[in-house]
């Protein structure tokens, strides 16, 4: 396995930490494999409950590798498509569509690549040292790890399509007003905020966990109506399980539950 992400289990969390320090955790080929790799992993072990992911040294990540996708794009467009755009729209899809929660503990600068797995994981907490940025317009492109889809979905289309088409950055305030990310901590306190986070998750069923990211996941891109059958679907999927038995058992008879998440 490549070194270029760091995995770390501790208490049920995965840390994955992007391991480019140097090159502010761009996305290279590798670490995007890695990072698909990584994950296959992570869904079948089961004492995994939360996946953290962030980045070492003074970035989240700048983005994309430029350099390397520059050869890409030197090379065609079909052979850009292949090496940059599906690689880059296959980690962010898996990280939106992973059964576990994901959090991104943003740790300083999250621009292109970096921004676009923030706005594809469930959830975010960034250090007041994060700053954001959509700077694809400057190379003369636009996004293409699905930044043009879920920023106006998380924010609305004309404040996405500001940060889209001048490249600015924005702070980590700002990201929490757009919906980007759901909790702004001093730099020290970032990873405990988010292993707190992590733990009041993990409270709770593990099923009833993967079902509910996956029904709001699914719902998205749903009408109401395909929504609400996708949520009833989850639902029924949790009636004959051991976990919604304990917890209504336990509520009934007012003690804490214990989870099988089987």
């Amino acid at each position: 396995m490549s070194d270029t992400v760091l995995m770390n289990i501790e208490d049920g969390i995965a840390w994955l930490t992007l391991n480019r320090p140097a090159k502010l955790n761009a996305l290279n080929y590798e670490t995007i494999d890695c990072l698909l790799e990584l994950l296959d992993e992570i869904e079948v072990e089961h004492a995994i409950r939360v996946v953290v992911l962030t980045g070492s040294g003074r970035a989240f990540s700048a983005g994309g590798d430029i350099p390397e996708f520059s050869r890409s794009v030197s090379r065609g467009a079909a052979r850009a498509m292949r090496d940059f755009v599906r690689r880059g729209q296959a980690l962010t899809a898996r990280l939106e569509a992973f059964p576990k929660p994901v959090i991104a503990a943003v740790n300083g600068p999250a621009y292109g690549g970096g921004c676009e797995i923030t706005e594809a994981v469930h959830l975010a907490v960034a250090s007041e040292r994060a700053v954001f940025a959509k700077p694809e317009i400057i190379l003369g492109m636009p996004p293409t790890f699905g930044g043009t889809q879920r920023l106006p979905r998380l924010a609305g289309r004309k404040r996405a399509l500001e940060l889209l088409l001048t490249g600015d950055a924005f702070s980590a305030e700002r990201a929490l007003e757009l919906g980007l990310v759901n909790q702004v901590v001093p730099h020290d306190a970032l990873r405990p905020a988010v292993k707190s986070l992590a733990e009041r998750i993990m409270r709770h069923s593990p099923l009833a966990t993967r079902s509910i990211v996956a029904a709001v996941t699914r719902g998205l891109n749903m009408t109401i109506g395909e929504g609400l059958q996708a949520e009833g679907e989850q639902f029924a999927a949790l009636v004959p399980t051991a976990d919604l038995a304990e917890g209504l058992g336990a509520w009934m008879e007012r003690r804490r539950p214990v989870w099988q998440g089987r």
